[in-house]
């Protein structure tokens, strides 16, 4: 990006009145092209009227579009040595366990040092070939960066266009553990509704009336004592911060997500970050088509707070292909 560029804020003229969100964006800047700016626009780095927007949003005049510049351009990407753990790998896709503190893509505030720096460097010839102008070679979902667990990587076009379309038909299981403040009363529960921006807190999201993106989390208890609980939760959808949000909502926040209200309780230990988990992914294999089922082991700090509380760690057997 232009060095001087960080955050542009416009005021949509009556002449732009009707007009698409991403064909204002590339009437401002032109040399951009139409998809960058959606990419840009689904990353959330465009607000209108401090909201999030989609491309088609149809602007009125008098909007305020407020546009956050990504950080880095594609040819500034260089490979860096990050301790990557492979959990597997074929030529298809790489799935690994990704460590809490790894930022999975450069942004803005991370322009090094993320897990797509890492994979150059692992293996630069493949993920070369798979960079573009979004920076993310490869990547078809996420984890937050305290987050740890399983992320799968594609190796390939064909890959990365099955399986994002894998994940946004929410196609994959997603089963992670948490450990959270407070006991339940049941030993299985949902909770269900919209998820957009804290209307205060723009860090933040939040359950909200109307305006967000429907969200529904499953979780069973799996062990409780000294006032936490352990829970397997079972994504249905995969929103923001959603399980985060979510579990805070209910009055049992992740341990350790001061986000959302998840420090400073009174307990045996006091962990540094959210003791949030992705343990386990199944899909449908991109190449083959066969059953894939993926599990991370928690690392040593989930471990270490779940053996403080009292609370037993569910079996980590790992499956992967069947037939294998």
């Amino acid at each position: 990006m232009h060095p001087d560029r960080q955050k542009s804020e416009l005021q949509v003229p009556p002449e732009k009145e009707g007009w698409r969100l991403d064909l204002f964006m590339v009437s401002q800047w032109p040399d951009y092209s139409r998809s960058y700016f959606q990419k840009c626009i689904l990353d959330h780095l465009v607000f209108v009227n401090n909201r999030h927007s989609r491309p088609s949003q149809t602007l009125k005049t008098g909007d305020k579009v407020v546009f956050l510049w990504p950080l880095l351009e594609v040819g500034e990407l260089q490979a860096e040595d990050i301790p990557l753990e492979i959990i597997y790998e074929d030529s298809d896709l790489l799935a690994l366990n990704k460590q809490a503190g790894l930022v999975v893509h450069p942004a803005s505030g991370n322009r090094t040092g993320t897990l797509v720096q890492g994979l150059l460097h692992y293996d630069e010839e493949t993920f070369e070939e798979l960079s573009d102008e979004n920076l993310r070679p490869g990547i078809v979902h996420r984890l937050d960066k305290y987050t740890s667990g399983v992320l799968v990587v594609a190796k390939n076009q064909d890959s990365f266009a099955a399986l994002k379309n894998i994940f946004k038909e929410r196609l994959a299981q997603k089963t992670y553990l948490a450990i959270v403040a407070g006991e339940f009363d049941s030993l299985t529960g949902s909770v269900e509704g919209q998820i957009g921006r804290h209307p205060q807190n723009r860090l933040k999201m939040a359950v909200v009336p109307e305006g967000g993106k429907y969200a529904l989390t499953r979780y069973r208890v799996i062990a409780a004592g000294q006032g936490c609980t352990l829970l397997k939760v079972r994504l249905h959808t995969g929103r923001t911060h959603q399980i985060r949000v979510h579990l805070s909502s209910l009055r049992h926040p992740v341990l350790g997500d001061r986000l959302y209200g998840g420090g400073g309780q009174a307990l045996p230990c006091q962990p540094q970050r959210q003791m949030l988990h992705a343990w386990k992914l199944a899909f449908k294999h991109p190449g083959n088509g066969q059953h894939l089922e993926l599990t991370a082991p928690p690392p040593a700090d989930f471990c270490q707070t779940a053996a403080a509380l009292g609370l037993t760690l569910p079996s980590n057997d790992s499956t992967t292909e069947e037939g294998k």
